[in-house]
């Protein structure tokens, strides 16, 4: 586990620069952790990454996607237009949580 200075923020982050602990993510770290990766945060992108990091305090664990859609009733289709690609790691990584398992 090393720090990273993000927004002005040290923050506790692993080898791929996904935070490592809960407390240190703030909404303002997270917009710049968007801008990191491209993402333009609107109010679906909150709801989505607002979701996991509920979820997360509850689990324990990063949501996946199955889990997301089925719970937050985000469809899946429309993760992948708001995240491109890679949405379960991608809403991790803005969530200031683990890449959730399986991910490669």
């Amino acid at each position: 586990m090393s720090l990273a200075t993000i927004a002005g923020n040290e923050v506790h982050v692993d080898d791929e620069g996904f935070m490592t602990e809960y407390d240190e993510w703030s909404e303002e770290l997270a917009k710049q952790l968007a801008v990191n990766i491209g993402i333009d945060m609107t109010d679906r992108h909150w709801e989505a990454v607002r979701f996991l990091r509920d979820d997360y305090a509850t689990e324990h664990e990063t949501a996946t996607l199955r889990r997301m859609t089925t719970i937050s009733g985000i469809p899946t289709k429309e993760l992948f237009q708001l995240f491109p690609k890679k949405p379960a790691k991608k809403m991790a990584y803005i969530a200031g949580l683990p890449k959730p398992v399986g991910c490669v």
